[in-house]
């Protein structure tokens, strides 16, 4: 290993061992619901990430999801969305995560929400509850990707001073003018500072881009991150319609609107999850191996995130365990979503199980829809993955 990897390698595993990373989920789960295609039969296996995905799939109609990282954070900020669901009422649960900011959090959290939770989750809440208490910085300019986007906003307002063009862009109604605006800031926005910043590890270790990730996306994408990144911003804001893209709203604003929020923050939605559905969502630190090896109930839906994207170099035998214990658990029709940095995953083809007694190549088992795939993937609101994957498992 270089030592410009074993340094990018120590700075990722500090950042995901010491922090809150993702504050919301950077996955669309619009694809998801339309890949996945949930039903009361269904149990669903997700990496919590920020808890979003999880909530959303709960409201979708699965018969249970179970949400498993092995950030206890993380998981942290799932059990405090669900104590909320359960414990207050809308017009607070969205103060606390549609404005990422609550006046009275303190006794909120204290008298209500506290006692809801785990032990863990105690313990991290008493101490960083305080994310919720500044009208100034949101929660979601909170954990380290939050920090990031916090950065960008000082950057948009002080330094390129894009700020009214921005606002103006995330009121279009229609993708023309939303590229009309995009073309007066372009130059602006990507000056060599900015270039200079999104081109290093240590930036893209602040939003979970890992080593092994970046370096598909250089070998695979004209132009290498840079270009990547570039053409992912052009087309959010210049080619997909952003008046429903609440990936990019809180992050370029801060928080969420009625109308651009994610499926938990509406309040029809947050009223049947407190009914019924939040009893069909549990939280479970562990690795997504740790978790499947301890259980035997099937699992029909897994949601495996990028994250293979980050075993897929030096971890390569952690990657072969996991799909071992996928094929340990996996339902008939069993379904598989994964998203890549990358324009493929090769990597994928190299994967060795065993199956009914005979050891075989991965793919032999698996029957991707790559039509269907392509389709929704290109619809993508967040738009900083380079592929999406859908596949039926053969068990």
């Amino acid at each position: 290993m270089s030592l410009s990897n074993w340094i990018s390698g120590r700075v990722f595993k500090f950042v995901h061992g010491n922090n809150l990373v993702y504050n919301t989920c950077w996955e669309d789960p619009r694809l998801d619901r339309e890949a996945l295609r949930l039903t009361s039969d269904d149990r669903v296996l997700v990496i919590t990430s920020a808890g979003c995905n999880a909530l959303d799939y709960a409201i979708a109609g699965a018969g249970h999801v179970h949400a498993v990282d092995m950030n206890p954070r993380q998981n942290a900020l799932l059990e405090l969305k669900m104590a909320g669901i359960r414990k207050l009422e809308f017009e607070d649960f969205y103060k606390l995560f549609g404005d990422g900011y609550h006046p009275q959090v303190a006794g909120l959290y204290r008298d209500i929400l506290r006692p809801a939770l785990g032990e863990w989750a105690q313990a991290y809440w008493d101490r960083w509850i305080k994310f919720f208490d500044s009208s100034r910085r949101s929660f979601y300019y909170r954990g380290t990707s939050g920090q990031f986007a916090r950065g960008i906003r000082t950057y948009i307002d002080r330094i390129a001073k894009i700020r009214p063009e921005i606002n103006e862009i995330m009121e279009c109604k229609t993708v023309d003018e939303q590229r009309e605006v995009y073309t007066r800031i372009e130059a602006k926005f990507w000056s060599r500072t900015m270039r200079f910043a999104l081109n290093r590890d240590t930036t893209l270790s602040m939003l979970g881009v890992p080593k092994a990730q970046r370096q598909q996306i250089e070998k695979q994408y004209p132009g290498g991150i840079l270009a990547f990144i570039q053409d992912s911003m052009e087309a959010v804001f210049a080619k997909l319609p952003i008046h429903d893209n609440y990936f990019w709203r809180v992050y370029v604003t801060g928080s969420y609107t009625p109308s651009c929020s994610p499926e938990y923050l509406k309040p029809d939605n947050f009223q049947h999850l407190k009914q019924t559905d939040i009893a069909n969502v549990s939280v479970h630190t562990d690795s997504v191996q740790g978790f499947l090896e301890k259980g035997d109930e099937p699992i029909s839906r897994f949601v495996l995130l990028d994250h293979m994207d980050w075993l897929s170099d030096h971890f390569f035998p952690l990657l072969e365990s996991e799909w071992q214990a996928i094929l340990s658990r996996a339902a008939e029709n069993t379904r598989i979503l994964w998203r890549s940095g990358g324009l493929e995953t090769d990597f994928i083809d190299r994967v060795q199980v065993t199956h009914n007694g005979q050891q075989m190549l991965l793919p032999e088992l698996l029957t991707y829809d790559k039509e269907e795939a392509a389709r929704l993937h290109e619809f993508d609101r967040v738009h900083t993955y380079g592929s999406f994957y859908i596949a039926d498992l053969a068990v």
